[in-house]
């Protein structure tokens, strides 16, 4: 605890730190220039005139970026999207609906009122389709049905309907796994229910979110989706069966984690661009937000399993390392200690062994280091919106401003 604390306070003191500095730049320029001697009085003044008027230039400036910043971070992602939150959230508790009493009690076991979670996914949908909502030049005149018709926000929405039941699903089976007993603030299904109900309450979300994609009739859409059910059996089979060398490599680590949590977001932020049928180009950068963000959201979710506590997390903290998953900060210290690895090849049964592995990951930069990492997909992903094709639409505007917002969020949530 003292530990978590102990970051938490050296991040925001860095933090204060640099933002004084960027605002202290008018400041220090003052210094400077009180150091010019003119021999010229008359000179001297012009210099002085000059120099004031670049300041008062510069501080007006500054202001006006600062208040364009403000301005820009006021954007809420999720209070743009909240009434088509809402039908989405009515649509998916009808959706999930089974004919057992028992089955349809374990599938909408985390679609109801108070536990539906954040619902991310669908938000960063929902957002993409209206940061997507523009012309397409086309170089022969052709029919597009999907976005002639008026129903193409509908299929959109239909997306995001099918990734929160494919991400649930995924949940549910995960915590078997794991042998998780809380999920959300509350006891998993698994726990509550049993693992023989808890699978197969995830497949029958699967089955309901393969109706609704079949509904689509897009063949390539479908295609991408299906490869994501593919990518989250892949990504948990290779945490489950890792070697030892495979175990300590961040590439691999990387790897599992594309599979595990940001092939659903990236493959769906594509589906979305595929459907309003845009380019290949366009549909790349909408894959490309995707996957860094989800890359990003995975990489704090790993810090905040050292850092976070159990109340805020909705689940228990250290799972991760308590399992003997090895993940990013733990891989960064591990450079810097490498008798971490005997540690790792050795297991984390014993929890001696998980305070000797937190004791060098405390000393480490394994935490910071993971961050900026975080940072980097972050940023990688708002720059894929700062290439999607140019837009007057304040809307449109609205919803790319909304995604980069997004990016700043994953990177400095604290559950």
């Amino acid at each position: 605890m003292i530990f978590s604390k102990g970051l938490s306070q050296i991040s925001r003191n860095r933090f204060s730190r640099c933002r004084w500095l960027f605002s202290s730049r008018p400041i220090q320029q003052l210094h400077q220039s009180n150091h010019i001697h003119d021999p010229s009085k008359v000179l001297g003044c012009r210099v002085i005139h000059s120099w004031v008027s670049n300041a008062l230039s510069g501080i007006g400036q500054q202001i006006h970026q600062q208040s364009t910043a403000v301005a820009e971070e006021q954007v809420d992602p999720f209070s743009l999207v909240a009434d088509e939150l809402s039908l989405l959230t009515n649509r998916l508790r009808s959706m999930v609906v089974a004919e057992v009493p028992k089955l349809a009690s374990a599938a909408e076991y985390f679609f109801k009122l108070g536990v539906e979670g954040k619902r991310f996914r669908p938000t960063v949908l929902l957002l993409m389709a209206t940061a997507l909502n523009v012309q397409i030049p086309r170089s022969a005149p052709q029919v597009d049905v999907d976005s002639l018709s008026g129903d193409l926000r509908t299929r959109q929405q239909c997306i995001a309907e099918i990734t929160e039941m494919i991400h649930v699903a995924s949940l549910l089976h995960d915590d078997v796994l794991d042998d998780a007993d809380t999920r959300r603030g509350i006891g998993s299904l698994n726990f509550v229910m049993g693992n023989k109900l808890a699978v197969l309450a995830g497949d029958f979300l699967l089955s309901r979110a393969c109706v609704a994609l079949a509904s689509l009739k897009n063949t390539e859409v479908v295609s991408l989706l299906a490869t994501v059910v593919e990518h989250l059996v892949t990504g948990e089979t290779m945490q489950m069966t890792t070697s030892s060398d495979e175990r300590c490599s961040m590439e691999y680590y990387m790897q599992k984690t594309y599979y595990k949590t940001a092939s659903l977001i990236s493959n769906s932020c594509k589906a979305i661009a595929l459907l309003a049928g845009h380019t290949a180009e366009v549909s790349v950068l909408a894959f490309d937000y995707g996957k860094n963000l989800g890359l990003a959201f995975q990489l704090i979710d790993d810090v905040l399993d050292f850092t976070g506590t159990s109340a805020t997390l909705g689940k228990g903290s250290l799972s991760d390392i308590r399992h003997g998953i090895v993940t990013a900060p733990i891989l960064y210290a591990m450079e810097e200690f490498p008798q971490l690895r005997t540690l790792v090849d050795r297991g984390f049964d014993d929890p001696v062994n998980v305070e000797i592995a937190l004791d060098y990951l405390g000393k480490s930069r394994g935490i910071q280091r993971t961050r900026e990492l975080a940072r980097k997909h972050a940023s990688l992903a708002s720059a894929a919106i700062d290439s999607l094709p140019e837009s007057d639409d304040e809307e449109v505007q609205r919803s790319r401003r909304a995604l980069v917002e997004l990016t700043h969020r994953v990177i400095t949530r604290t559950k």
